[in-house]
């Protein structure tokens, strides 16, 4: 048995936790709010973020950071990604031994364009874990806390401690998966939600699924561009953190930003959506900060630009899926042409 802290109680945080409760680990989950903790320890609720689910006994929440990791063997990160860093500092003074730090977090951080992974390795001093492991795939929050079936990749630098946070989570309904492209692990698992609000966006609007597969086809095609550019290989945007997380978030209204999208396409202005969402919506900022690196690094992105324009240039989307129609004519291989031509040449 371990001891593992699972930092952020919302819904993802709190699946992942009941996953590691099942595998017989002891967990603290901690919450910001302190009014939640409360319900999650006299209740085994949490209405909010998992409505109609029973949180096991063996989850202790606690909304004071220096309970929660007091002798823990595992940090696992789920909070937004803006609140990454504010949570590593606080961390700081209160760490006073070496953990297996891990991330479920998916979004990249505007200005800097860092990854989460690159976040905590900037805040965090490195005596204080023995390497940082991110966990992706195709998983929505309401099926993993019921036990339906799922399946999700870990990454590292050093693939054995990526196999031993493997071993943590990894049960009969929460198969995991290791690779070796930390990269192109997480930038799949951020970049799906920029592509997941254009598909919520078309279903706003009206359009049919042969608009959608569209989307998540050049989507897909974008994603690969951008990621090869920042050293990701190519190939691992063909698996779960790929095209399977890709998939599951455009297709779902499990998925909070199909559903921002949605109300996007039906008229809606982008503050207006983000107050009824209730929660954090990763694309939006994940957006942003996908468009100015891909203006930095040269990559062509037209969807992420339209997706820009739709949310901070007041756009209407009709107009950019018009314009996305209208581009030049090209050849549809030239993208995988030149990507698998430009990692030969690494």
């Amino acid at each position: 048995m371990e001891k593992v802290a699972v930092l952020g109680a919302g819904s993802w945080g709190t699946a992942l936790a009941i996953v590691l409760a099942d595998n017989g680990h002891q967990v603290g989950l901690w919450a910001h709010r302190e009014e939640l903790a409360n319900e999650i320890n006299t209740s085994r609720t949490n209405e909010k973020y998992l409505k109609g689910v029973t949180i096991p006994d063996n989850i202790k929440a606690d909304h004071r950071l220096e309970e929660v990791i007091q002798n823990t063997d595992h940090l696992v990160f789920v909070v937004p990604t803006k609140a990454i860093r504010e949570v590593c500092q606080d961390l700081i003074g209160l760490l006073d031994h070496k953990v297996t730090i891990t991330h479920a977090s998916k979004g990249i951080e505007p200005g800097t364009y860092k990854r989460v992974s690159e976040i905590i390795r900037e805040e965090i001093p490195s005596e204080y874990y023995d390497d940082i492991v991110v966990l992706s795939g195709p998983s929505h929050a309401e099926e993993v806390s019921t036990r339906q079936p799922t399946t999700v990749t870990v990454s590292a630098d050093q693939i054995e401690v990526a196999e031993k946070v493997q071993e943590l989570f990894m049960n009969r309904q929460f198969r995991v998966y290791t690779s070796p492209d930390i990269v192109g692990v997480e930038l799949g698992g951020a970049l799906k939600n920029i592509i997941a609000l254009g598909a919520g966006i078309s279903d706003g609007l009206g359009y049919g699924d042969n608009a959608k597969a569209a989307l998540i086809t050049r989507g897909l095609a974008e994603i690969a561009r951008l990621g090869t550019s920042m050293g990701a290989n190519p190939l691992t945007f063909s698996g779960l953190t790929g095209v399977g997380d890709l998939i599951v978030t455009c297709t779902s209204s499990h998925s909070r930003n199909w559903r921002a999208g949605y109300k996007l396409g039906q008229g809606n202005d982008l503050d207006e959506v983000l107050e009824q969402m209730g929660m954090v919506v990763e694309g939006v900022r994940t957006a942003k900060a996908a468009y100015q690196l891909s203006l930095e690094q040269g990559v062509e992105m037209p969807i992420t630009a339209g997706i820009y324009k739709i949310l901070f240039e007041s756009q209407h989307p009709r107009d950019v899926v018009d314009q996305l129609m209208t581009r030049i004519r090209r050849h549809e291989m030239e993208d995988l042409t030149n990507i698998l031509d430009e990692k030969m040449s690494d």
